[in-house]
Order: structure tokens, then C-alpha cells, then sequence
């Protein structure tokens, strides 16, 4: 089944808009978004309030499709260290409190894992993407990418934990790659590439 002509999608934050429209450059629709001229206020505030990425994910989608009466795509999606237990997880956007910016987050994550050699620093990110549609339909796919924390941040791509992120079978932290080169292997691109495949398969 074609995709909807139009979309909006379900985030207010900068860096996960661009990063998105990237990864969905060759989706044939007309995107909607917060960040849209006229559009700053105008788009419903979401809290997220469920317990797992999917449930984060679905909350904004349908506050968004509901609010706008269109199809809306949302994500949800976090950085899982093993050595913490999977935090920070679901926290990963407040990992240092609430209004915590992204440094503070990664300074935080850096700090935490200071101890730890670097064999036992593995760590993936995780992300749900998911697509609300007008009928009632929800449809999701999960994108994981594995890798390992450095102690320091290199590079300025990316945004959120890319700058001690290193990918499996990288040199490179996510934030030393280009946007084409994280788009290809991170969760987010593997993520929103399955939602496609999985909205095309709709009967």
C-alpha cells in the first residue's frame, strides 16, 4: 500500500527533525512538522508518559495525528549501557534532571562510566518509530545499533550521547561520521527504514 501523501511528525527537537527528514529523503509525502514557519505554538505539548520507548512513542504520535487530523510519525529512543544496568534508557533526554541540556547528559553519562575499562563500556541505542494513521492503524519498527562509550567526547555531528558513542566495527564516534554515514547504520535511520517496509506491507 503507497504511503500517506502527507505526514507530520510528532517531535519538537531540532536535531531529531533534521535527522529524520535525512533518513526520510526519499519518502514520496509532504512533511508537516512543529518547526514549521507559523507552526511554533500551535502543535499540541506532549508528556511521556509511558513506560517503555513504544508506549513514548505512540503517546506523541496520537496526540499529534488526533490534534492535526493526519497521519503523524513519532520516535522514542534512547542510549542502554550495559555496565549501568541499561541506563540511562528511557531517561537518556533527562539523564542529569529534568531541563537538562544535551551536555549535561553527556557529561553526566561520561562521569558515570569513568571507572569502567573500555572493554566494558559496550552500550547500544535504541529507537521505536512508529506511524499513526487517520483509521485508526498503528503501525511500529525497532532500530538497534551497538557500539561502545569512549571517555571523552570527539566530533561535532550528531547530537545527544554521538560525541563518546563509537559504532560497532567504527573508529569513529557517531559524532566524527558524516550525516549520510550515521543515517545508514544508526538506530534511528534502521528504525524509520523498517516503519517504511512495514507500511508498504499494510493488506
Amino acid at each position: 500500500m503507497p504511503l500517506p501523501e502527507r505526514l507530520a511528525l510528532a517531535t519538537r527537537n531540532p536535531g531529531k527533525v533534521r535527522e529524520i527528514l535525512e533518513i526520510c529523503a526519499d519518502w514520496p509525502v509532504a512533511w508537516h512538522t512543529a518547526l514549521d514557519p507559523g507552526a511554533e505554538g500551535s502543535w499540541p505539548e506532549v508528556e511521556e508518559t509511558g513506560s517503555s520507548y513504544l508506549e513514548n512513542a505512540l503517546i506523541k504520535a496520537r496526540a499529534v495525528a488526533r490534534f492535526l487530523g493526519e497521519p503523524a510519525l513519532a520516535d522514542d529512543s534512547g542510549i542502554e549501557v550495559d555496565a549501568l544496568g541499561g541506563a540511562p534508557g528511557m531517561r537518556s533526554a533527562r539523564y542529569a534532571g529534568e531541563g537538562a541540556s544535551d551536555r549535561d547528559n553527556l557529561d553526566a553519562l561520561v562521569r558515570a562510566v569513568a571507572g569502567i575499562p573500555r572493554s566494558g563500556r559496550t552500550a547500544r541505542y535504541r529507537c521505536l518509530a512508529v506511524a499513526v494513521l487517520p483509521d485508526g492503524t498503528e503501525v511500529w519498527a525497532e532500530g538497534v545499533c551497538e557500539g561502545t562509550l569512549i571517555g571523552g567526547p570527539r566530533g561535532s555531528g550528531g547530537f545527544g550521547y554521538d560525541p563518546v558513542f563509537v559504532p560497532e566495527g567504527w573508529d569513529r564516534t557517531m559524532a566524527e561520521l558524516s550525516p549520510e554515514e550515521k543515517n545508514r547504520i544508526s538506530h534511528r535511520g534502521r528504525a524509520f527504514r523498517a516503519l517504511r517496509r512495514a507500511l508498504e506491507a499494510r493488506a
